[in-house]
Protein backbone atom coordinates (compact mmCIF):
# COMPACT_ATOMS: atom_id res chain seq x y z
CA UNK A 1 0.00 0.00 0.00
CA UNK A 2 1.11 3.65 -0.85
CA UNK A 3 -0.33 5.33 2.57
CA UNK A 4 -0.07 9.09 0.08
CA UNK A 5 -0.63 10.08 -3.36
CA UNK A 6 2.23 9.31 -6.11
CA UNK A 7 1.74 13.07 -6.63
CA UNK A 8 -0.41 16.05 -6.36
CA UNK A 9 -3.80 15.48 -7.85
CA UNK A 10 -3.49 18.34 -10.60
CA UNK A 11 -0.14 17.93 -12.01
CA UNK A 12 0.28 16.62 -15.45
CA UNK A 13 1.10 12.85 -16.12
CA UNK A 14 3.28 11.82 -18.43
CA UNK A 15 3.24 8.55 -21.05
CA UNK A 16 6.07 7.45 -18.90
CA UNK A 17 4.86 7.64 -15.08
CA UNK A 18 5.71 4.01 -13.15
CA UNK A 19 3.99 2.20 -11.69
CA UNK A 20 1.37 -0.52 -13.45
CA UNK A 21 -1.82 0.61 -15.62
CA UNK A 22 -5.52 -0.94 -15.52
CA UNK A 23 -4.96 -3.08 -18.92
CA UNK A 24 -2.70 -4.69 -16.67
CA UNK A 25 -5.11 -5.91 -14.28
CA UNK A 26 -6.78 -9.03 -16.30
CA UNK A 27 -3.52 -10.45 -17.84
CA UNK A 28 -2.26 -10.76 -13.90
CA UNK A 29 -5.44 -12.43 -13.38
CA UNK A 30 -4.99 -14.89 -16.05
CA UNK A 31 -1.68 -15.85 -15.25
CA UNK A 32 -3.32 -16.07 -11.66
CA UNK A 33 -5.79 -18.63 -13.05
CA UNK A 34 -3.18 -20.52 -15.14
CA UNK A 35 -4.24 -19.76 -18.42
CA UNK A 36 -1.43 -20.38 -20.65
CA UNK A 37 0.55 -17.38 -22.27
CA UNK A 38 -0.75 -14.60 -19.57
CA UNK A 39 2.12 -12.23 -17.96
CA UNK A 40 2.07 -10.98 -14.57
CA UNK A 41 2.92 -7.06 -14.70
CA UNK A 42 0.93 -6.93 -11.97
CA UNK A 43 3.11 -9.31 -9.97
CA UNK A 44 -0.08 -10.29 -8.25
CA UNK A 45 0.66 -14.79 -8.55
CA UNK A 46 2.94 -15.00 -5.98
CA UNK A 47 0.29 -13.78 -3.25
CA UNK A 48 -2.84 -15.22 -4.86
CA UNK A 49 -1.11 -18.67 -5.24
CA UNK A 50 -3.33 -21.64 -5.13
CA UNK A 51 -6.53 -18.66 -6.14
CA UNK A 52 -9.03 -20.61 -8.91
CA UNK A 53 -11.87 -17.95 -8.67
CA UNK A 54 -11.24 -14.38 -9.18
CA UNK A 55 -13.91 -11.52 -9.08
CA UNK A 56 -12.66 -8.44 -10.47
CA UNK A 57 -14.86 -5.36 -9.56
CA UNK A 58 -14.80 -2.16 -11.34
CA UNK A 59 -16.29 0.62 -9.65
CA UNK A 60 -17.09 3.79 -12.10
CA UNK A 61 -15.53 6.91 -10.97
CA UNK A 62 -13.40 6.02 -7.60
CA UNK A 63 -10.14 6.99 -8.46
CA UNK A 64 -6.95 6.78 -6.38
CA UNK A 65 -7.73 10.68 -4.95
CA UNK A 66 -11.28 9.81 -4.43
CA UNK A 67 -10.34 6.69 -1.43
CA UNK A 68 -9.93 9.57 1.25
CA UNK A 69 -12.88 11.72 0.38
CA UNK A 70 -14.93 8.35 0.48
CA UNK A 71 -13.37 7.32 3.43
CA UNK A 72 -15.78 8.42 6.29
CA UNK A 73 -18.71 6.89 4.99
CA UNK A 74 -17.06 3.63 3.18
CA UNK A 75 -15.07 1.75 6.64
CA UNK A 76 -14.02 -1.68 4.39
CA UNK A 77 -12.91 0.50 1.78
CA UNK A 78 -10.68 2.67 4.04
CA UNK A 79 -9.48 -0.47 5.84
CA UNK A 80 -8.49 -2.04 2.41
CA UNK A 81 -6.90 1.04 1.22
CA UNK A 82 -4.65 1.22 4.30
CA UNK A 83 -3.38 -2.47 3.95
CA UNK A 84 -3.63 -4.06 0.02
CA UNK A 85 -4.85 -0.89 -2.54
CA UNK A 86 -1.58 0.26 -4.96
CA UNK A 87 -2.20 2.95 -7.52
CA UNK A 88 -2.43 2.21 -11.07
CA UNK A 89 -2.99 4.19 -14.04
CA UNK A 90 -6.20 4.36 -16.39
CA UNK A 91 -4.84 5.42 -19.54
CA UNK A 92 -5.47 8.25 -21.67
CA UNK A 93 -8.00 9.52 -22.23
CA UNK A 94 -9.19 8.84 -18.78
CA UNK A 95 -12.95 8.28 -19.53
CA UNK A 96 -15.11 4.92 -19.16
CA UNK A 97 -15.20 3.78 -22.53
CA UNK A 98 -11.94 4.00 -22.71
CA UNK A 99 -11.11 2.42 -20.14
CA UNK A 100 -13.79 -0.81 -20.06
CA UNK A 101 -11.73 -1.62 -23.04
CA UNK A 102 -8.75 -1.32 -21.79
CA UNK A 103 -9.12 -3.24 -19.15
CA UNK A 104 -11.48 -5.69 -20.91
CA UNK A 105 -8.43 -5.86 -23.62
CA UNK A 106 -5.59 -5.56 -21.30
CA UNK A 107 -4.25 -3.43 -24.23
CA UNK A 108 -3.85 0.65 -24.51
CA UNK A 109 -6.36 2.55 -26.26
CA UNK A 110 -4.66 3.07 -29.76
CA UNK A 111 -4.64 -1.07 -30.31
CA UNK A 112 -8.24 -1.20 -29.29
CA UNK A 113 -9.50 2.02 -31.03
CA UNK A 114 -11.72 2.95 -28.31
CA UNK A 115 -10.13 6.16 -28.25
CA UNK A 116 -12.55 8.53 -26.21
CA UNK A 117 -16.30 9.50 -25.02
CA UNK A 118 -17.19 10.20 -28.66
CA UNK A 119 -15.11 9.68 -31.64
CA UNK A 120 -15.56 10.90 -34.99
CA UNK A 121 -16.14 7.60 -37.66
CA UNK A 122 -13.53 8.00 -39.78
CA UNK A 123 -14.67 9.23 -43.93
CA UNK A 124 -17.84 10.44 -41.98
CA UNK A 125 -19.57 13.11 -40.38
CA UNK A 126 -21.04 11.04 -37.28
CA UNK A 127 -19.97 10.92 -34.15
CA UNK A 128 -20.23 7.78 -32.06
CA UNK A 129 -20.93 8.28 -28.56
CA UNK A 130 -19.42 5.07 -27.58
CA UNK A 131 -22.26 4.28 -24.26
CA UNK A 132 -24.92 4.30 -26.64
CA UNK A 133 -23.28 2.30 -29.05
CA UNK A 134 -25.31 -0.53 -30.15
CA UNK A 135 -24.61 -2.59 -33.47
CA UNK A 136 -23.37 0.26 -36.12
CA UNK A 137 -20.52 -0.02 -36.39
CA UNK A 138 -19.94 -3.88 -35.55
CA UNK A 139 -18.25 -3.75 -32.40
CA UNK A 140 -15.80 -6.92 -33.92
CA UNK A 141 -14.08 -4.67 -36.19
CA UNK A 142 -14.72 -1.42 -34.74
CA UNK A 143 -12.47 -3.21 -31.57
CA UNK A 144 -10.63 -5.85 -33.13
CA UNK A 145 -8.59 -7.22 -30.38
CA UNK A 146 -9.55 -10.34 -28.37
CA UNK A 147 -10.82 -9.38 -24.82
CA UNK A 148 -9.19 -11.48 -22.12
CA UNK A 149 -12.52 -13.34 -21.55
CA UNK A 150 -11.79 -14.75 -24.55
CA UNK A 151 -8.59 -15.91 -24.02
CA UNK A 152 -10.16 -17.02 -20.41
CA UNK A 153 -13.07 -19.54 -21.93
CA UNK A 154 -10.57 -20.85 -24.71
CA UNK A 155 -8.45 -21.90 -21.79
CA UNK A 156 -11.14 -23.77 -20.25
CA UNK A 157 -12.14 -21.03 -17.42
CA UNK A 158 -15.82 -20.18 -16.39
CA UNK A 159 -16.08 -16.41 -17.33
CA UNK A 160 -19.14 -14.53 -16.44
CA UNK A 161 -20.15 -10.51 -16.65
CA UNK A 162 -21.98 -8.63 -14.50
CA UNK A 163 -23.54 -5.20 -15.01
CA UNK A 164 -26.62 -2.95 -15.84
CA UNK A 165 -29.26 -5.09 -17.38
CA UNK A 166 -29.39 -2.21 -19.77
CA UNK A 167 -25.59 -2.99 -21.35
CA UNK A 168 -26.32 -6.48 -22.28
CA UNK A 169 -25.43 -6.95 -26.21
CA UNK A 170 -24.55 -3.37 -26.16
CA UNK A 171 -21.57 -2.31 -28.58
CA UNK A 172 -19.34 -1.15 -25.86
CA UNK A 173 -19.82 -4.53 -23.54
CA UNK A 174 -18.85 -6.49 -26.64
CA UNK A 175 -16.11 -4.16 -27.59
CA UNK A 176 -15.30 -4.58 -23.56
CA UNK A 177 -16.16 -8.18 -22.21
CA UNK A 178 -17.02 -10.43 -25.33
CA UNK A 179 -16.74 -13.92 -23.69
CA UNK A 180 -17.98 -13.87 -20.63
CA UNK A 181 -21.80 -14.62 -19.82
CA UNK A 182 -23.79 -11.67 -19.26
CA UNK A 183 -25.73 -11.19 -15.97
CA UNK A 184 -27.53 -7.97 -15.84
CA UNK A 185 -27.93 -6.35 -12.35
CA UNK A 186 -29.05 -2.91 -11.31
CA UNK A 187 -27.81 -1.42 -7.77
CA UNK A 188 -25.08 -2.73 -5.55
CA UNK A 189 -26.53 -5.46 -3.82
CA UNK A 190 -28.35 -7.38 -6.71
CA UNK A 191 -24.12 -6.77 -8.47
CA UNK A 192 -22.80 -8.36 -5.51
CA UNK A 193 -25.76 -11.21 -5.61
CA UNK A 194 -24.65 -12.23 -9.19
CA UNK A 195 -21.22 -12.08 -8.68
CA UNK A 196 -20.60 -14.29 -5.61
CA UNK A 197 -23.49 -16.34 -7.76
CA UNK A 198 -21.30 -16.62 -10.50
CA UNK A 199 -18.20 -17.45 -8.14
CA UNK A 200 -19.31 -20.23 -6.66
CA UNK A 201 -20.80 -22.00 -9.49
CA UNK A 202 -17.92 -22.57 -11.94
CA UNK A 203 -16.83 -25.87 -11.08
CA UNK A 204 -12.76 -24.81 -12.22
CA UNK A 205 -10.65 -21.67 -12.96
CA UNK A 206 -13.11 -18.89 -12.54
CA UNK A 207 -13.51 -15.16 -13.84
CA UNK A 208 -16.06 -12.56 -12.87
CA UNK A 209 -16.18 -9.44 -13.99
CA UNK A 210 -18.31 -6.62 -12.43
CA UNK A 211 -19.26 -3.21 -13.05
CA UNK A 212 -21.23 -0.76 -10.62
CA UNK A 213 -21.88 2.85 -12.41
CA UNK A 214 -23.88 4.84 -9.34
CA UNK A 215 -20.38 6.79 -7.63
CA UNK A 216 -19.54 8.34 -11.52
CA UNK A 217 -23.58 9.11 -11.95
CA UNK A 218 -23.34 11.44 -8.42
CA UNK A 219 -19.69 12.56 -8.90
CA UNK A 220 -21.00 13.79 -12.29
CA UNK A 221 -24.71 15.45 -11.31
CA UNK A 222 -23.66 16.69 -7.67
CA UNK A 223 -20.15 16.75 -6.92
CA UNK A 224 -17.55 15.06 -5.58
CA UNK A 225 -18.27 14.59 -2.07
CA UNK A 226 -21.67 15.91 -2.58
CA UNK A 227 -24.24 14.46 -0.18
CA UNK A 228 -25.85 12.14 -2.95
CA UNK A 229 -21.91 11.33 -3.60
CA UNK A 230 -21.72 10.47 0.11
CA UNK A 231 -24.48 7.83 -0.21
CA UNK A 232 -22.79 6.44 -3.18
CA UNK A 233 -19.60 5.63 -2.13
CA UNK A 234 -21.96 4.23 1.51
CA UNK A 235 -23.70 1.68 -1.44
CA UNK A 236 -20.30 0.93 -3.01
CA UNK A 237 -18.72 -0.19 0.51
CA UNK A 238 -21.66 -2.47 1.08
CA UNK A 239 -20.72 -3.63 -2.20
CA UNK A 240 -17.60 -4.51 -1.61
CA UNK A 241 -17.63 -5.80 2.25
CA UNK A 242 -20.47 -8.04 0.55
CA UNK A 243 -17.78 -9.69 -1.69
CA UNK A 244 -15.47 -9.85 0.90
CA UNK A 245 -17.75 -11.22 3.79
CA UNK A 246 -18.62 -14.01 0.85
CA UNK A 247 -15.59 -15.00 -1.15
CA UNK A 248 -14.75 -18.69 -1.12
CA UNK A 249 -11.54 -19.67 0.34
CA UNK A 250 -9.49 -20.06 -3.13
CA UNK A 251 -11.33 -16.78 -4.20
CA UNK A 252 -9.44 -13.37 -4.73
CA UNK A 253 -11.13 -9.83 -5.33
CA UNK A 254 -9.73 -7.57 -7.18
CA UNK A 255 -11.26 -3.89 -6.94
CA UNK A 256 -10.43 -0.87 -9.71
CA UNK A 257 -11.94 2.22 -11.34
CA UNK A 258 -11.90 3.78 -14.62
CA UNK A 259 -11.17 7.23 -13.29
CA UNK A 260 -11.62 9.51 -11.12
CA UNK A 261 -13.05 13.38 -11.32
CA UNK A 262 -12.95 16.79 -10.36
CA UNK A 263 -15.54 19.43 -10.35
CA UNK A 264 -15.85 22.01 -12.45
CA UNK A 265 -16.15 25.59 -11.46
CA UNK A 266 -18.51 27.85 -13.56
CA UNK A 267 -15.94 30.19 -14.10
CA UNK A 268 -13.51 27.73 -15.62
CA UNK A 269 -16.18 26.69 -18.28
CA UNK A 270 -15.95 27.79 -22.22
CA UNK A 271 -18.01 27.27 -24.10
CA UNK A 272 -17.31 26.48 -28.07
CA UNK A 273 -20.78 26.48 -29.64
CA UNK A 274 -21.03 30.75 -28.33
CA UNK A 275 -17.70 31.93 -29.15
CA UNK A 276 -17.21 32.24 -32.48
CA UNK A 277 -13.06 31.73 -32.37
CA UNK A 278 -13.28 28.26 -31.39
CA UNK A 279 -15.78 27.28 -34.65
CA UNK A 280 -13.76 28.90 -37.12
CA UNK A 281 -12.06 26.21 -39.57
CA UNK A 282 -13.36 23.58 -37.15
CA UNK A 283 -15.86 21.06 -38.96
CA UNK A 284 -16.39 18.39 -35.98
CA UNK A 285 -16.04 18.19 -32.63
CA UNK A 286 -15.78 15.01 -30.95
CA UNK A 287 -14.09 13.70 -27.25
CA UNK A 288 -15.77 15.56 -24.35
CA UNK A 289 -15.03 18.65 -21.82
CA UNK A 290 -11.69 17.67 -20.87
CA UNK A 291 -10.41 16.32 -23.70
CA UNK A 292 -11.44 17.78 -27.11
CA UNK A 293 -11.03 16.10 -30.57
CA UNK A 294 -11.19 18.85 -33.21
CA UNK A 295 -11.87 17.87 -36.85
CA UNK A 296 -10.78 20.69 -38.81
CA UNK A 297 -11.45 21.50 -42.58
CA UNK A 298 -8.68 20.65 -45.43
CA UNK A 299 -5.81 23.20 -44.28
CA UNK A 300 -6.88 25.01 -41.24
CA UNK A 301 -4.99 22.88 -38.66
CA UNK A 302 -2.18 25.75 -37.76
CA UNK A 303 -4.97 28.29 -37.84
CA UNK A 304 -7.13 25.97 -35.33
CA UNK A 305 -4.48 25.36 -33.28
CA UNK A 306 -3.15 28.89 -32.53
CA UNK A 307 -7.01 30.76 -32.19
CA UNK A 308 -7.21 27.73 -29.79
CA UNK A 309 -4.32 28.37 -27.94
CA UNK A 310 -4.72 31.95 -28.04
CA UNK A 311 -8.49 31.54 -26.61
CA UNK A 312 -7.35 28.76 -23.43
CA UNK A 313 -4.25 29.98 -23.01
CA UNK A 314 -3.03 28.61 -19.86
CA UNK A 315 -6.63 26.75 -18.99
CA UNK A 316 -5.33 23.62 -21.88
CA UNK A 317 -2.42 22.65 -23.74
CA UNK A 318 -3.51 22.13 -28.11
CA UNK A 319 -1.59 19.55 -29.67
CA UNK A 320 -1.83 17.91 -33.34
CA UNK A 321 -2.97 14.39 -33.90
CA UNK A 322 0.57 13.68 -34.58
CA UNK A 323 2.05 15.29 -31.72
CA UNK A 324 -0.51 13.58 -29.32
CA UNK A 325 0.19 10.13 -30.79
CA UNK A 326 3.85 10.60 -30.69
CA UNK A 327 4.10 11.10 -27.36
CA UNK A 328 2.59 7.42 -26.68
CA UNK A 329 0.10 7.97 -24.26
CA UNK A 330 -2.27 6.32 -26.43
CA UNK A 331 0.31 3.50 -27.15
CA UNK A 332 1.04 2.35 -30.86
CA UNK A 333 -1.39 3.65 -32.90
CA UNK A 334 -2.94 1.70 -36.34
CA UNK A 335 -3.55 3.13 -39.37
CA UNK A 336 -7.46 2.65 -38.91
CA UNK A 337 -7.90 4.15 -35.77
CA UNK A 338 -6.07 7.43 -36.01
CA UNK A 339 -8.91 8.92 -38.22
CA UNK A 340 -10.90 8.68 -34.64
CA UNK A 341 -8.38 11.22 -32.75
CA UNK A 342 -8.72 14.65 -33.98
CA UNK A 343 -6.59 16.65 -35.86
CA UNK A 344 -6.09 19.04 -33.02
CA UNK A 345 -6.45 17.58 -29.62
CA UNK A 346 -7.16 20.06 -26.29
CA UNK A 347 -6.38 18.60 -23.25
CA UNK A 348 -7.28 20.93 -20.52
CA UNK A 349 -5.16 21.71 -17.45
CA UNK A 350 -6.41 22.30 -13.63
CA UNK A 351 -9.98 22.39 -13.63
CA UNK A 352 -10.98 23.80 -17.01
CA UNK A 353 -13.02 22.38 -19.53
CA UNK A 354 -14.39 23.08 -22.56
CA UNK A 355 -18.10 22.70 -22.87
CA UNK A 356 -20.68 22.13 -26.57
CA UNK A 357 -23.78 23.69 -24.97
CA UNK A 358 -25.96 23.09 -28.31
CA UNK A 359 -24.31 20.47 -29.88
CA UNK A 360 -23.89 17.59 -27.32
CA UNK A 361 -26.76 16.47 -25.03
CA UNK A 362 -28.44 19.23 -22.84
CA UNK A 363 -26.97 17.77 -19.33
CA UNK A 364 -23.66 17.55 -20.52
CA UNK A 365 -22.65 21.08 -19.97
CA UNK A 366 -24.66 21.17 -16.43
CA UNK A 367 -22.52 18.07 -15.14
CA UNK A 368 -20.92 19.06 -11.95
CA UNK A 369 -17.71 16.86 -12.06
CA UNK A 370 -16.10 15.90 -15.19
CA UNK A 371 -13.09 13.68 -15.94
CA UNK A 372 -11.10 12.70 -18.94
CA UNK A 373 -7.54 14.46 -19.16
CA UNK A 374 -3.92 13.84 -17.93
CA UNK A 375 -3.93 14.95 -14.38
CA UNK A 376 -3.39 12.73 -11.50
CA UNK A 377 -6.49 12.99 -10.10
CA UNK A 378 -8.55 11.60 -13.31
CA UNK A 379 -5.98 9.00 -14.22
CA UNK A 380 -5.03 6.99 -11.38
CA UNK A 381 -6.86 4.51 -10.19
CA UNK A 382 -6.63 1.80 -6.97
CA UNK A 383 -6.30 -1.40 -7.00
CA UNK A 384 -7.48 -3.50 -3.73
CA UNK A 385 -6.40 -7.19 -3.82
CA UNK A 386 -8.54 -9.32 -1.29
CA UNK A 387 -7.34 -13.29 -0.40
CA UNK A 388 -10.93 -15.22 0.16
Amino acid sequence: MSDSPPVAPLEILGPDHGGGRLADVLPSALAVLGVPGSPDPLGIVPALAGVRRIAVLLVDGLGWYQLPTAAPYAPTLAGLAATVARPLIAGFPSTTPTSLVSLGTGVAPGAHGVLGFTVRVPGTDRVLTHTDWAADPSPLRWQPVPTQLERARAAGVTTTVVSRPEFGGSGLTLAANRGGDFRGAAGGDAVATAMLAALAAGAGPTLVSGYHADLDRHGHLSGVDSAPWRVAATEVDALVARLVDGLPSDAALLVTADHGQLDIPAAHRFDLDTDPRLRAGVRLVAGEARVRYLHVEPGAVEDVRATWSEVLGAAARVRTRAEMVATGWFGPVPEEHLGRIGDVVVTCNDTYAVMASRTERPMASKLVAYHGSDTAAELTVPLLVVRG
